[in-house]
């Protein structure tokens, strides 16, 4: 078999299915999309969540086996195993539009500085840390991506090959 950076294996569902004290359960996946974002666990049934390497979790709809040796499995959904959990701008495009929580509705112009990369100082009442970021689309809340809120500035966290000038 190929070194682990190159295997997905399957997260274990629970705290006593783990054989890694630093893996992540498929629990504490969920439990970190409730209590950060407000996304209802339900949102992911049907899906099934990997890891590859140290901490890049995947999500996949199905059950392929497990351990799986390819490139791509689904999508990347969040960075674990560091301080604080990452989401992906893919998972944020995708599931963003059920949280409640940690969500940051940008204007326009704010919207198209956010999507170039460009961190902004902005006023917002929330906690600090990764919230979603959305801007109004046909009168409705659509998801741009992941931004990092720390003193007082919204830091965009869109990866530098997929920023736009819009």
């Amino acid at each position: 078999m190929s070194d682990q950076s190159t295997v997905f294996t399957r997260l274990p569902e629970t705290d006593d299915e783990r054989e890694d004290p630093e893996r992540a359960t498929r629990e504490e996946v969920l439990d970190f999309w409730t209590d950060r974002f407000g996304v209802p666990p339900e949102t992911f049934e049907g899906y099934t969540f990997w890891e590859r390497g140290a901490g890049k979790l995947w999500l996949y709809q199905g059950t392929p086996p497990s351990p799986v040796d390819i490139e791509g499995l689904g999508m990347t959904v969040l960075r674990t195993r560091q301080e604080h959990w990452k989401p992906t701008l893919e998972a944020v495009q995708r599931f963003g539009e059920h949280a409640s929580e940690n969500v940051i509705r940008l204007d326009e112009d704010a919207a198209r500085a956010f999507v170039a990369g460009e961190d902004q100082e902005l006023d917002w009442d929330g906690d600090w840390g990764y919230l979603i970021v959305t801007h109004d689309l046909a009168d409705e809340p659509e998801p741009v991506g992941v931004g990092l809120y720390v003193y007082g500035e919204l830091r965009s966290q869109v990866p530098k090959g997929r920023r736009r000038e819009v």
